[in-house]
């Protein structure tokens, strides 16, 4: 059974700094695209950052130069640096991860809460 366990998340004053964790298990099969989203209150989820297993990545216009996703392949793990931190930031933030070798399924964590006070 696959599972991904989310970490890092908190309350943070504005300009702040946050890193988030996120470990795939469960799964022998590959882990294509990872990704943070984010979700707040009375909004849509959004795609926060992206990263191919090649190490490509992509941002939403909103947070390029503050965050910065990476990926440990080894440990099946993903991260997102999050600095200069806004209120508007704040959100709970989940990650996914597309698992598969030929037939691709995303996978959900569970979510953790980021607050940035102003």
């Amino acid at each position: 059974q696959v599972q991904l366990v989310e970490s890092g998340g908190g309350l943070v004053q504005a300009g702040g700094s946050l890193r988030l964790s996120c470990t795939v298990s469960g799964t022998t099969r590959s882990i294509n695209t990872m990704a943070w989203h984010r979700q707040a209150p009375g909004k849509q989820r959004e795609l926060v950052a992206a990263i191919s297993s090649g190490g490509l990545t992509n941002y939403a216009d909103s947070v390029k130069g503050r965050f910065t996703i990476s990926r440990a392949n080894a440990e099946n793990t993903v991260y997102l640096q999050m600095n200069s931190l806004k209120p508007e930031d704040t959100a709970v933030y989940y990650c996914n991860a597309r698992v598969g070798n030929i037939v691709l399924r995303d996978y959900w964590g569970q979510g953790t809460q980021v607050t940035v006070s102003s």
